[in-house]
């Protein structure tokens, strides 16, 4: 047996690891009926080990508790996302809070390591631009300027159709915020995986990361060391991926999720990127529930 990786949409994959351990990033599956779909919802989950979540947000936490109550899975994700799934339900042995710097035991020979992350720019008024699109300004603003703009960005969920509107009722789950994103970094036996949920980090953290493969986010108005990146999403993830020296890039959160607020993001600008400032690395583009073979011999 060998790791393979499969994703199930935005930013959510189930990681099946040599020894058989399984994985999720992320739980989001039960999307509303009008976005893509993977054809894989929280009810067919079968097998969970752990659930690995990245921030509070409902793409990303929603259907944790679900899958965390039918099979026992452990879930580890911010002290926010575990106040939302404990009032959920979720059995506080099942629940590991974490804030960035620690390192958990998954299984005898697989361990993830917590790094402290940041959201995307959502409030930025290009929250979703395409990839090769220049974004500038919009620095320096407060945390109450930036409130207050994503209180318009929520307020405007409601227009856009009654799927959405009781899709979102339905994921409503309380979460203040992001709840404070996380980066996990999971050392298996044939090599290491860094997962990235949201299209932002500290520059500083990430340089003393050297992953074989790295998930990262390539949807949204990145956020460099707590400020809007200024030019493209693609020079942005390019510059990430060189600095991480990963032989392999998995681009996430870039279908059309939430329609009417998402985008379907052609990586084709992306990948241009990643060929000029990290020639070595691959990006590798997945279908939805491909079973890819993480961890490829070199040639």
């Amino acid at each position: 047996m060998t790791a393979t990786l499969d994703w199930y949409g935005c930013a959510t994959f189930r990681l099946r690891t040599a020894e058989g351990l399984t994985v999720w990033l992320d739980a989001y599956l039960d999307r509303v009926p009008g976005a893509e779909q993977s054809g894989v919802g929280v009810e067919d989950v079968e097998a969970a080990d752990w659930i690995l979540v990245g921030h509070s947000h409902f793409d990303h936490l929603w259907g944790a508790e679900r899958i965390a109550v039918r099979t026992g899975a452990t879930v580890v994700g911010s002290y926010e996302s575990v106040r939302v799934l404990a009032a959920a339900g979720v059995p506080e042995e099942q629940l590991m809070a974490v804030a960035g710097g620690e390192r958990v035991a998954l299984d005898a020979s697989t361990s993830a390591r917590v790094l402290p992350s940041l959201h995307s720019c959502v409030w930025s008024s290009q929250p979703m631009p395409p990839a090769d699109e220049v974004c500038l300004g919009e620095t320096g603003l407060t945390l109450q300027e930036r409130t207050e703009r994503m209180r318009a960005l929520w307020a405007g969920f409601g227009a856009m159709g009654v799927e959405v509107r009781e899709h979102m009722v339905a994921a409503a789950q309380g979460e203040r915020g992001d709840g404070g994103a996380l980066v996990f970094v999971v050392e298996t036996s044939e090599g290491s995986l860094l997962f990235q949920d949201s299209i932002g980090c500290w520059g500083g953290v990430l340089a003393h990361e050297t992953p074989d493969v790295a998930v990262l986010a390539v949807a949204g108005r990145g956020n460099r060391d707590g400020e809007p990146v200024q030019g493209t999403t693609a020079d942005f993830v390019a510059e990430q991926a060189a600095a991480l020296g990963a032989r392999t890039v998995v681009p996430c959160h870039h279908d059309d999720w939430l329609p009417g607020f998402s985008r379907r993001i052609d990586t084709a600008p992306i990948r241009a990127a990643i060929a000029r400032a990290a020639p070595g690395t691959e990006l590798v583009d997945l279908g939805y529930g491909s079973g890819y073979r993480l961890f490829r011999l070199e040639t």
